[in-house]
C-alpha cells in the first residue's frame, strides 16, 4: 500500500523522492503543521456537519499552538528514538516570531511535534501518524461537538 506522500508524488512523476532526514526541523515542521489541521478538519467532519464558520472555530482552537503541546504531551512517551530526536530538534529550531496565544514552551513543543508529523508524512509512514494521532486528538475530539 503506498502512502498519501507517495500517491502525491506518483501523480506528480516525481521518483526521486524527498529524504525527510535531511530537510531543516522547520520545514518538516511546516508540512506536519498541515498533516495535523487534516487530521483535525476530517475527525470534526466525522463527528458531524456543521456550518463552516463552527467547523473552522471548533478547528482553530484544537490547532493552536497551546493545544498541539497538549496533544503532544500524550504522545511523547510513545516517540521511537528517531521521532525524539526529531521532536527535539523541531523544538530548538531557532523560530521568528511566538504568538501571544501560546507560551515560548506550548509553541517550540507544538514546533517538535508538528517537525514529528512532517517527518512520518513525508518518510511515507501514514500508519504511525494514525496511531500517533488517534492517541494525540482523542480527548480533544470527545468534546468537540459540544463546544
Amino acid at each position: 500500500a503506498m502512502s498519501v506522500c507517495g500517491d502525491i508524488r506518483a501523480l506528480l512523476g516525481e521518483d526521486a523522492g524527498l529524504d525527510a532526514k535531511t530537510l531543516a526541523s522547520l520545514t518538516l515542521a511546516y508540512v506536519g503543521d498541515t498533516v495535523y489541521e487534516l487530521y483535525v478538519r476530517t475527525l470534526l467532519l466525522e463527528k458531524g456537519d456543521a456550518p463552516v464558520n463552527s467547523l473552522h472555530f471548533k478547528a482553530s482552537r484544537l490547532v493552536c499552538a497551546s493545544a498541539q503541546a497538549e496533544a503532544c504531551e500524550r504522545v511523547m512517551a510513545m516517540f521511537s528514538d528517531e521521532e525524539a530526536a526529531v521532536f527535539r530538534r523541531g523544538r530548538n529550531a531557532h523560530i521568528g516570531t511566538i504568538p501571544k496565544s501560546a507560551s515560548i514552551a506550548e509553541y517550540r513543543a507544538a514546533t517538535g511535534f508538528e517537525a514529528v508529523l512532517g517527518y512520518l508524512y513525508l518518510s511515507g509512514n501514514d500508519e504511525r501518524i494514525k496511531s500517533l494521532m488517534a492517541l494525540a486528538l482523542r480527548p480533544s475530539l470527545q468534546g468537540a461537538n459540544n463546544n
